[in-house]
């Protein structure tokens, strides 16, 4: 079964049928937010979905800004690792994915890569931490990944980190998201930012297997991919 509406849960559909299995993609959507409602909205739904299914293998997806030291006390990866901590102690078969930012078709706009597009195509300012990586993972592929380890892992019950092995500057993505659309971003810089220290060396076999190039055109093919220009 799949539990969730949002990208993530679409790009999982075919886990629909599966009885045995619950991929719990409904979380909040917003990694900005402090609103407490909507962490305890998710909880109280991942207890119903553990209570009412305690023997199916659960598959959630937390974050790998776990990794970022400018991130990692916001209300948002506290709550991600609240809720690890409570799927390692009520679950017996898990596989915890920490994902970094995938990127698919969706109106969410709190996305990175729809934040900075929005901006940029319309013309409005924003501010940009000179500082700051991240890491940026075509959904496709994201979903290629955890479907092999769903399938094949010898240990149910793991943490594994599902991302690039390689982080991208954010002025890079700004650069490289002004050339795709052949438009000039306004946006200030801010002396902040981190970037993740994402181990991915646990998948790494999975990326030879899969045929998958994190070369250096990655970021301009997923652009292309899902922001066509004459579709913005």
């Amino acid at each position: 079964m799949v539990i969730g509406n949002g990208m993530i849960a679409t790009r999982f559909a075919a886990y629909a049928a599966e009885k045995d299995i619950t991929v719990f993609a409904s979380g909040v959507s917003n990694s900005s937010t402090n609103e407490a409602t909507n962490f305890e909205r998710e909880i109280a739904l991942l207890n119903d979905c553990i209570k009412n299914n305690p023997d199916n293998l659960l598959v959630y997806f937390s974050t790998c800004s776990i990794y970022d030291s400018s991130l990692q006390s916001s209300a948002y990866v506290q709550h991600k690792l609240n809720v690890e901590a409570l799927i390692q102690k009520a679950v017996t078969r898990y596989l915890i994915f920490r994902v970094s930012n995938p990127v698919g078709a969706t109106s969410n706009p709190h996305t990175l890569l729809n934040y900075l597009v929005n901006h940029i195509v319309q013309q409005r300012p924003f501010h940009a931490w000179e500082y700051a990586s991240r890491n940026i993972i075509d959904i496709d592929h994201m979903y290629l990944i955890c479907d092999t380890l769903i399938k094949t892992a010898p240990q149910p019950s793991r943490i594994i980190n599902v991302a690039n092995p390689v982080n991208y500057p954010v002025i890079s993505i700004i650069q490289q998201i002004e050339e795709h659309f052949q438009t000039k971003a306004h946006y200030t810089l801010v002396s902040e930012g981190n970037s993740p220290v994402i181990d991915t060396s646990q998948i790494k076999p999975i990326f030879e297997s899969l045929q998958l190039r994190f070369d250096k055109d990655y970021l301009f093919r997923v652009l292309k991919k899902y922001y066509p220009i004459h579709d913005v």
